[in-house]
């Protein structure tokens, strides 16, 4: 087990590292290929869109060709995507190159995330938080690396970082497989999932894997909207220069960094529903004073506390889930993330039109309404998910 958390977390870094980069260096990017913000959002929702195929297909992958080879290939084909994107081709190739750079990241989170669902057990939520971590250091590192390559001028650079790491990683997991995912599930806990599935209603799963993936779509495509215009933002409103501005997402992916440390224990401390709840009102009250913030101070400030609020967001959602509908971890985690998939597909596409037709000023605000329709789905998925009053009665009787 501690194998895979290990290279569990390496291979998080990575894949957060790759998500970020397009964003890292979106304003240089622009500029060198002479294209507006809503065709940068358009690359961002070619990966999304790979990246949502991918988690679609990982449970039927899985059971076609296998864990190892699924997520040998995944790895091999992110590899060869980012290093498309450091050849800085003709913008029809990036755009085709994106959605094979998403498969690759979206097949490999999804499998890994399984993974380790599957072999955590009651530690689900730490195990996973801890994961998260990962990515977290990945998508924090991303934007100081960014930063120095636009100040050298050699942005493409950041693409090659992400290919070379995500070849090593692939000779890791290749040498150091860890046996603990060879072992086959037993009779009995096949038996126990399926029994505690039974205790549920039709209509509660389906309520509860509605609200899942209503969530996990808005949390997704926020988070990506948010991390991809920010320092556009900041570039707009407050004159920074791009690479200055690239570090604002530093703020916010290291307070990922330190919310995630502490949010698993915190969820189960709390209770999963409690720590959405309380973290979903954190986050639109934050956004809400945002949109009114215009100093650089005051936005990188936020920006800190906003990371704390979303840091566990996602790792304690796809544990409650799971949890809900126990025994099916590789179904489960792949639905949540194909959802969160078109969410990051589609609102990056939407945010970058609206920056480009309103501004900076109002694209604040916009991020400010997505926090509280977050908040409403999240409120939403939980009330859909608790028990109905004759079902609660009904096992009381019993």
């Amino acid at each position: 087990m501690t194998r895979l958390i290990f290279l569990a977390c390496i291979t998080f870094i990575v894949v957060g590292l790759g998500q970020l980069v397009v964003g890292a260096v979106m304003e240089p990017m622009v500029h060198a290929y002479g294209i507006n913000y809503g065709a940068g959002g358009q690359l961002v929702m070619h990966q999304f869109l790979g990246g949502m195929f991918g988690v679609m297909l990982t449970p039927w992958l899985i059971g076609k060709i296998g864990k190892k080879k699924l997520l040998l290939s995944a790895l091999v084909i992110m590899t060869v995507a980012e290093a498309v994107y450091v050849s800085q081709p003709p913008w029809a190739l990036m755009l085709t190159a994106g959605p094979f750079a998403g498969f690759g990241f979206g097949t490999t989170e999804a499998v890994v995330a399984s993974f380790i669902i599957g072999a955590a057990g009651a530690n689900a939520n730490v195990a996973m938080s801890r994961v998260e971590v990962s990515f977290g250091v990945g998508a924090l590192l991303m934007p100081f690396v960014g930063a120095w390559f636009i100040s050298e001028g050699h942005w493409v650079m950041g693409f090659a970082v992400v290919s070379v790491l995500a070849a090593m990683t692939l000779v890791m997991w290749l040498v150091r497989w860890p046996t603990v995912l060879d072992q086959p599930i037993s009779q009995h806990a096949e038996e126990a999932a399926a029994k505690e599935r039974s205790t549920r209603s039709r209509g509660r799963i389906v309520a509860i894997l509605f609200g899942g993936a209503l969530f996990f779509l808005v949390y997704v495509g926020f988070e990506m909207s948010f991390v991809h215009y920010l320092p556009s933002l900041l570039v707009q409103n407050n004159g920074l220069a791009e690479s200055t501005a690239s570090l604002s997402l530093g703020a916010y992916w290291g307070a990922m960094v330190l919310g995630r440390l502490v949010s698993g224990h915190a969820a189960d401390r709390w209770g999963n529903g409690t720590y959405m709840m309380v973290t979903c009102v954190s986050c639109a009250v934050l956004f809400a004073f945002m949109g009114g913030v215009e100093q650089v101070t005051g936005t990188f400030v936020l920006t800190f506390f906003i990371g704390l609020a979303m840091s566990g967001m996602y790792a304690v959602a796809i544990v409650f889930v799971n949890r809900a509908v126990p025994g099916m971890s590789e179904k489960i985690t792949s639905l949540m993330m194909v959802f969160g998939g078109i969410g990051g597909a589609l609102m990056p596409k939407l945010t970058g039109w609206f920056l480009d037709e309103h501004g900076a000023d109002a694209t604040r605000w916009l991020f400010a309404v997505l926090a509280a329709i977050m908040l409403i789905v999240i409120i939403v998925a939980l009330v859909l998910a608790q028990p109905s009053k004759r079902r609660v009665e009904a096992q009381q009787v019993a």
